[in-house]
């Protein structure tokens, strides 16, 4: 619906809508405060960067499988279900933003998580999605507790 609304010289036409302000007003001391403590535009690219590279869900699940234990690349593809190649080209998207570091044992690369904040985005995110019943979970076996529930969750 368009409409005209207070503003300028005889109004604006903007299409009203719920959840659009239907006139401009800045609220300088709500913008003040916001700013002060606002990231810089490095930090939030950052921060953009790790959500972006958390939104796959092969990623985020091997995200998960590692939040809970460090894992071998051939195990990493065995828990999210794909070739050892697969699990190694996700493993070095994750590595390359920072999110997952590697150790050498022998001939095998170990993945962990680089520190415990990504752990707990994970965490807090699927508890989240959990509690509000928008997960389906399939449970094999006997049920183990752990950071995400029932095994097999």
């Amino acid at each position: 619906m368009v409409e005209k609304v207070a503003g300028g010289s005889g109004g604006v036409e903007r299409d009203v809508r719920e959840g659009v302000c239907e006139v401009d007003v800045v609220h300088a001391g709500a913008v003040r405060r916001v700013r002060e403590v606002l990231p810089d535009e490095g930090a939030t690219r950052r921060v953009a960067e790790v959500f972006g590279v958390l939104s796959d869900p092969t990623r985020a699940r091997i995200v998960c499988a590692l939040s809970i234990e460090e894992l071998c690349v051939c195990d990493v593809a065995a828990v999210a279900g794909l070739s050892v190649s697969a699990a190694s080209h996700q493993l070095k998207r994750l590595r390359d933003r920072g999110v997952v570091d590697y150790r050498k044992e022998g001939r095998l690369a170990f993945y962990r998580l680089v520190d415990d904040h990504v752990r707990s985005l994970m965490e807090e995110g699927v508890g989240r999605v959990l509690a509000e019943g928008v997960a389906e979970r399939k449970t094999v076996g006997a049920a183990a507790s752990g950071p995400y529930g029932a095994k097999g969750a």
